[in-house]
């Protein structure tokens, strides 16, 4: 629905500064002032600066839920926050700057708009923000007492969802590590090669959805032994794409499990550049593979898709992931850029590091989640299954 305007109130706290932290946030129908969406968590041991840009960003993804073409005025008591990403001051601290960059790929710059307010007039996410870490200080995560009522308005613009189980709740603190409980942990597998791969050609969810070629149905094979051989997968989601849904169900027939599809897993859309090689599109389109390689908002030739939005696409799906999957071991079967970016992600690496790393096909990663919202890379292009 066009025209539609959202205000997110976002805020965070920690008891110590850092201490135990915890952020909330609140969506609210610009039209009629409703809260038609209420988040908070409780983020484990965190500065109050680092608490308050989760609350934002939690913020900004709800509303993106409900319409990623909405306009969005985010107010906040956090001068800091406010005058960072309005651009009016530079984002310096460390664990400030990737937070920062995270919530710039929510929405275009355009569509998000920031004012400070005093904090008497930010009460609804103050309050979520303590209740969040109350229920960190009891041992437990923070769940919505009721859950608000959308607008009609904005109801007729969600996405129908499944159902998700709560995560596991996490206890308080580093000081006891295995307070925090079971991480979730991400085996991240590229596909197996297809008859592209070798040309080392653009094939993303634009193009023709090769299938494996003979080389890639090996290589599915020797995967599923090696993770059969370690007995660690409890769960098998893939992208919808034929190379990863063929990869996967290799894996899964030899694990005995069945095969989930995620498109949130896909590959990103390289528009005119789908089957071309590096050289010919730097020959064919030199400006738009300039533009592409320095920004992350820049989109290839013909496609609706940079690695900004990719890189919401991602966030989403891995949050939904970890929320099904608590406290075990899944094997996500994906693409390059996907799974690059949940490394990314997972070590809060700006987005050039994304040319930085080599990703072979059939190859392992894995990434593990804790439920203070930590997480730990603990394996990175393991191909020795290969050999």
């Amino acid at each position: 629905m066009a025209g539609r305007r959202f205000i997110v109130e976002a805020d965070g706290g920690s008891r110590g500064n850092p201490g135990p932290a915890g952020y909330g946030a609140v969506v609210r129908d610009g039209d009629t002032g409703q809260i038609v969406v209420e988040t908070a968590e409780f983020i484990g041991h965190a500065t109050n600066n680092v608490a308050e840009y989760k609350g934002l960003i939690a913020g900004l993804r709800a509303a993106y839920e409900l319409d990623p073409e909405a306009a969005v005025d985010v107010r906040m008591d956090s001068k800091l926050v406010v005058e960072q990403m309005s651009g009016r001051w530079k984002v310096k601290h460390p664990d400030m700057q990737p937070l920062a960059a995270e919530a710039r790929t929510v929405y275009p710059r355009s569509q998000v708009s920031y004012a400070w307010i005093p904090r008497e007039k930010n009460k609804d996410a103050d309050r979520l923000a303590n209740e969040a870490m109350d229920a960190g200080k009891a041992g437990r995560q923070w769940e919505p007492k009721a859950k608000a009522r959308p607008a009609a308005s904005a109801l007729a613009a969600a996405p129908a969802e499944e159902e998700l189980p709560a995560p596991t709740a996490p206890k308080a603190g580093w000081a006891l590590p295995a307070d925090l409980g079971t991480p979730t942990t991400f085996v991240l597998l590229r596909h197996g090669e297809t008859a592209l791969t070798p040309e080392k050609r653009f094939s993303g969810s634009g193009g023709d959805d090769p299938e494996l070629s003979d080389r890639g149905r090996w290589q599915a094979a020797r995967v599923a032994e090696g993770l059969a051989a370690r007995g660690t997968i409890q769960a098998v989601v893939s992208s919808p794409m034929r190379r990863a849904r063929q990869t996967a169900e290799a894996v899964a027939a030899r694990l005995g499990l069945e095969v989930r599809i995620d498109e949130g897993l896909r590959e990103l859309d390289f528009g005119d550049w789908e089957g071309l090689t590096f050289a010919e599109v730097q020959e064919r389109h030199p400006d738009d593979l300039a533009a592409w390689l320095g920004s992350a908002k820049a989109k290839p030739t013909g496609s609706d898709e940079s690695f900004a939005t990719l890189t919401h696409r991602i966030g989403v799906t891995r949050d939904k992931i970890l929320a099904r999957y608590p406290g075990k071991t899944v094997l996500i079967v994906s693409h390059v850029s996907p799974i690059k970016t949940l490394v990314r992600l997972a070590l809060g690496a700006p987005p050039d590091s994304m040319y930085r790393m080599e990703l072979s096909a059939a190859s392992l990663c894995a990434v593990q989640y804790y439920s203070d919202g930590n997480a730990s890379l603990r394996l990175l292009n393991d191909t020795s299954h290969l050999r």
